[in-house]
């Protein structure tokens, strides 16, 4: 009898073992919203460095491809977390897909308006501005209804040849990729012809990391560990100013973006890296967003945070 419940209890304690190591090793596919570059540094470094597998996420990062968008993927569950500016995150969940953020790591707003011919973005009523065609433009389309700009908006998929062709009379920029895209072509960039929107009442945070509320409730603790796992990341990179290779872009820009991405992690009150959603900032988006119309609802703190 004694022999018995002893191979019952070895059995019991065998398949507990290789329930936990399945849970441990539960895969996660990650996808940022863009292609691979410093702007998601801390979570190669996480992978890189093992913090995921040492964490027990299986994490995988699959980028986006032309016709297949990060977002799409996480709607067909085929990738579980996504990265999204906050107003991004706004405008899906208006649109009826519930969100939940699991970490913050912008804590400013980076967006800025370049001009030509160094005319301030605000003189120039009616200029052909151009806008990325999958988003990233909130802020600008309601700071120019509520200055009455007036901007006829022109969009692009991606970098600064329109501008830099003279199809349009001022660009949306990012500060840490489109701005110094533009330093390297030879532009003179100065505070005269560029508006940063982070000084002019609109420092609204921009990415996190994003899983629908679905998914979040059925996997809590895969979450959790995701986003510390990135989190330590995050913090490594700024330790050690991690430079990513084997991209498709110039090392110089990769270091420069990077160094921008990580000074826009310092919340300027606190000046350090927080990895938080600010409830303040989260009402300024929705406030600024529900009057210029870009979303039929507000969109609470509460709505976004894990509970």
């Amino acid at each position: 009898m004694a022999k018995k419940i002893f191979l019952q209890l070895t059995a019991i304690i065998a398949l507990m073992l290789c329930l936990n190591e399945s849970k441990a090793q539960e895969r996660f596919i990650f996808t940022p919203q863009w292609t691979a570059q410093a702007q998601f540094a801390g979570f190669y470094v996480a992978y890189e460095k093992g913090f995921y597998k040492e964490a027990g996420v299986d994490v995988e990062i699959i980028h986006p491809t032309v016709t297949q968008s990060a977002m799409n993927r996480v709607r067909k569950n085929e990738s579980h977390a996504t990265t999204l500016q906050l107003c991004q995150a706004m405008e899906i969940m208006d649109n009826g897909i519930p969100l939940v953020n699991i970490l913050q790591t912008s804590m400013n707003n980076g967006l800025v308006i370049v001009s030509r011919r160094d005319k301030d973005p605000l003189t120039q009523k009616g200029a052909r501005v151009g806008i990325w065609s999958i988003g990233f433009g909130q802020m600008a389309i309601c700071m120019s209804q509520k200055e009455n700009l007036n901007y006829d908006w022109v969009p692009f998929a991606n970098n600064v040849n329109l501008f830099v062709a003279g199809a349009v009379d001022a660009t949306l920029a990012m500060s840490y990729n489109e701005y110094y895209q533009l330093l390297q072509t030879g532009m003179d960039l100065t505070e005269d012809n560029m508006y940063r929107f982070c000084d002019h009442g609109y420092n609204v945070q921009e990415d996190g990391v994003y899983m629908t509320r679905e998914y979040y409730e059925a996997h809590k603790e895969q979450a959790q560990k995701f986003a510390e796992a990135s989190r330590r990341g995050w913090e490594w990179a700024a330790a050690h100013q991690v430079r990513e290779n084997h991209i498709a872009t110039n090392r110089v820009l990769q270091k420069l973006m990077l160094a921008e991405v990580l000074r826009l992690q310092v919340d300027r009150e606190s000046g350090k890296q927080e990895f938080r959603l600010r409830p303040d900032m989260v009402k300024l988006a929705s406030r600024l967003m529900v009057e210029c119309n870009l979303l039929k609802h507000e969109i609470t703190y509460e709505d976004l945070i894990t509970k």
